[in-house]
This record gives C-alpha cells, structure tokens and sequence, in this order.
C-alpha cells in the first residue's frame, strides 16, 4: 500500500486491534510455539489462543479486547515489580536524555560502572568483575568460554569439557544448547552440538523409599566425584541451576548439593558456573541462590530479572583469580568475545532502579511474608488428589498434574494455558508440571485471584480430559 495515496486522517490511523492477532500470524515467528497450534482456524485440543496485548499495569496484562489476565509466569519470570513501574520508568526517561547507548570497548559511562560496583558488593566482592551480554545464553556461553581460555592461559589447555545435570537447560545458542539436557532439542539439534558430560540431578522428586532431599544430593553429588575422579583433569567446569533446575519442570534440590559441588570443584580442581539467570534477583528467597548454600560460584550468570524485565540484559560475574588469568600484554590471552550492546547504558539504568527497589522495599524480607500467604492460599491445590510433588522455594511454586491418559498428558500443557486465560490468568505449564513465578507486588486480592483461579482451571482441564 502507497502511503502517499491515504488521506491524512488514514494515515494517522492506527491498525484496528481486531487485526493484530491475524497480522502477528502472518508476519511474526513467535518462540518456543509450534506455530499450527496458533492457527485461528484450530480449535482443537492442540489450539493455543494468540492473545494480543496492549498495555500492562503492575502485575496484569490487558489484551486489546481490555481483558485482563494476572502475569503468573512474571513474563517468562522476568518481571518483578510489575508492568509499567512507575520508578523503573522514571530511571528509563531520565537515562534517555543523556545517553542511549555507546560502545563498551574503549569506553565506559556511569550506569555500567555502578551496576557492576553494586552486584560486586552484593556478593562481598568475592566475585569482583562483570562481563556483560544481552541475554541468558549468551551469559552461558561467555561463562562457558571464559572457563575453557582461562584454563588454556593457566597453562591447562586439556581442560576442554564440560559438565551438566540430567535434565538441565542453559539456552538455545549451540554452546548453551551442549550443556543442556532436554531431549526435544538434543534430537533435533545433536549434530551441532560438542557433548557435555550429563550426570545424576539431585531433583528431591527421585528420592528412593526413606531418602530425604539431602540423602539425593548426597547421592547425585556422589555421580559427580565419579566423574571428576575418571575425567577430572580434562574438564573445565560443572554448570548448575541452583536450587531450582526451571525448564526441566522445576525440580528443586536441597542446598546441600551446592555445597557439595564447591567441595569437588575445589578437590578436582574444576569451575563451578552456577546460571542463576531465572533463580537471582530474589526469586529464591536470597539474592542469589547460591547464598542458601554460603558457597559461591567461579563464574555466576544473571539476566531475566536484573533489568525489572525491561530491556535485555545479561551479565557474568567472575572472581579476580579468573580477572587475572586475562591480564596479559598478549591480546591473544585476553578473552575474545564481545556484543555490539554490551553494557547497554538503558539496560543497566533499569537495571540499577531495580535495585534501588530491593534495597528500598526491603523486597526479601516482605517476599518472605508473602511467599507465606501464597502457599497458603494454594493449600487447596496442593491438597488435590490429582496434585503430585507440591513444592515451593522462594517466589517459585510447583506441582505436577497426575493425568493417566497418554493424550491427556499430551495436550495438558496448552489446554492449561488456553483455561487460565478464561480465568483471568496467565499459567504456562512445563509438561505436566503447572509453576506459579508472580512478580513481587501481588496484595492480597491478587494473591487470591491468583490461587483460585489456578484451583479452577486445573479442575477445569481435569474434568475435561
């Protein structure tokens, strides 16, 4: 269409909201979606709904229909103080009108260097420098880099694999992809992908008959020191979610296991990455995860939350014995990697107003509280004879749907989805696993719709199944 040829009145006119969803589905490629099970002629059991959004506010989401539907998953468990935050946004304008972005390599400016001064101190300073990148996967894979370089300048150029839990996903790109263990995208992807070393997850689900969580972290770290003993000179590090390993459906682990993994790092002389990209940022109780365990990590990754959930930030923090291992006259020892947003000054802005608000909220202390009210809230659920390995740690709550039916089983996830929404809830199911990952602001009316519609819609798709 020629838009010299419309009127101005035309051109100035929005496109009508009952079009976006069908022009979404002609022009976008949206993620993780098998795009036929979008398609506005499907209305069976594999339909899942298009929702248009147009606006958000604290912690829903309106559709352009002006339905309403309370953000359960906090946007794929990056937003933690709500849609349209009035501080966040405050931050955003202010940083506007002073820098939007310049290159990282040669320069440096205000946000990045107090974002990094910040994180550094909320560890004690004992991981003292901060690499940066734009997403999850790509934190992985410079944490994954750094390891193997830092050990090739360290004169240990043998220490080339890696380590990942039965179960574990650290992102899509192809080094993230090699330390990940979900079968859908090792058929699909395996030829491209150099093999990582998978060994037992301490998921407190695989507990054999009178074993305790920490009995199965005793036993999977057990897995572990096998390997180092056989492989122990050849692998650079292990990578592990602490507390809550989130895509494989949400298995969560004792603390334990953490301080386990250090003690062997330490003894075979291994990195320890913990991804901490979906747990950080408050999520489990903590900070950071790896503070249930009092250990910390060699390299730990953050994204999702850092920013607030606005803008796409990711970040390594690593130790000044890694830091050192690069600081060298020879720029073939320096670590060779870069992204053209790096250290993004508006992301880091956010990033930085995010922080004010934990540190001005007082957030752990009051999640605390709130966490409380939740599970409480859910107890209906977590009592169902259907409801399987109720379990909770932090802002995360999880559960697993007993469904017997093979088919059932099959469509639970996006017949769960497409319910919630009738409920005024937005619930992505893993498989047969429903999590709940709210952002940090719910009241307790939130609290409630929340809970009640979760019960409904579950008994809902039950009944229907």
């Amino acid at each position: 269409m020629n838009m010299q040829n419309l009127s101005p009145d035309q051109a100035n006119t929005p496109p009508q909201p009952a079009g976006l969803t069908a022009r979404s589905l002609r022009s976008v490629w949206h993620p993780c979606t098998q795009m036929q099970h979008h398609a506005q002629e499907n209305e069976g059991p594999d339909a899942m709904p298009l929702i248009p959004v147009s606006h958000g506010r604290g912690a829903w989401l309106y559709d352009t229909e002006g339905k309403r539907y309370l953000d359960g998953i906090s946007s794929w468990w990056v937003n933690l103080f709500g849609h349209a935050n009035a501080r966040i946004n405050a931050a955003l304008k202010d940083q506007l009108d002073r820098l939007e972005h310049a290159m990282l390599s040669g320069f440096t400016h205000e946000p990045v260097v107090a974002l990094s001064e910040q994180l550094a101190a909320l560890t004690g300073h004992r991981l003292g420098h901060c690499f940066y990148a734009s997403d999850g996967a790509s934190a992985v894979e410079i944490a994954l880099k750094m390891s193997f370089h830092a050990w090739r300048n360290a004169g240990h150029a043998d220490k080339q694999e890696f380590v990942c839990l039965r179960g574990s996903y650290h992102g899509e790109t192809l080094g993230a992809l090699a330390v990940t263990d979900v079968a859908l995208f090792r058929d699909a992807y395996g030829p491209l992908l150099r093999q990582a070393h998978v060994v037992a997850t301490p998921d407190a689900r695989t507990a054999r008959d009178g074993e305790s969580a920490a009995d199965v972290a005793r036993r999977a770290a057990a897995d572990l020191e096998a390997l180092l003993q056989a492989r122990g000179s050849r692998i650079a590090a292990i990578i592990v979610e602490p507390l809550v390993q989130c895509a494989t459906g949400m298995a969560m682990h004792d603390p334990l296991y953490l301080t386990l993994v250090r003690e062997l790092c330490d003894r075979y002389q291994v990195h320890m990455i913990a991804d901490e990209i979906a747990v950080g940022c408050g999520r489990s109780g903590r900070f950071f995860a790896c503070e249930h365990a009092g250990i910390w990590p060699d390299f730990l990754c953050l994204s999702k939350g850092i920013s607030g959930g606005y803008l796409p930030l990711s970040l390594v923090m690593t130790t000044d014995a890694i830091y050192q291992a690069f600081y060298h006259p020879d720029a073939a020892r320096g670590f060779l990697h870069s992204h053209s947003y790096t250290g993004n000054p508006l992301a880091c802005r956010a990033a930085l107003a995010t922080l004010a608000i934990f540190r001005e909220d007082d957030v752990l202390q009051r999640n605390a509280a709130r966490a409380a009210a939740i599970t409480a809230a859910l107890a209906p659920l977590a009592a169902h004879p259907q409801v399987a390995n109720f379990r909770q740690q932090g802002m995360i709550w999880a559960f697993d749907a007993i469904v017997d039916d093979a088919q059932a089983a099959k469509t639970f996830s996006r017949r769960f989805f497409a319910g919630a929404l009738q409920n005024e809830l937005l619930l992505r199911p893993i498989g047969r696993t429903v999590y709940l990952m709210p952002p940090f602001i719910l009241d307790d009316g939130e609290i409630d719709h929340m809970a009640g519609a979760a019960l409904r819609t579950f008994e809902q798709v039950m009944a229907a199944q």
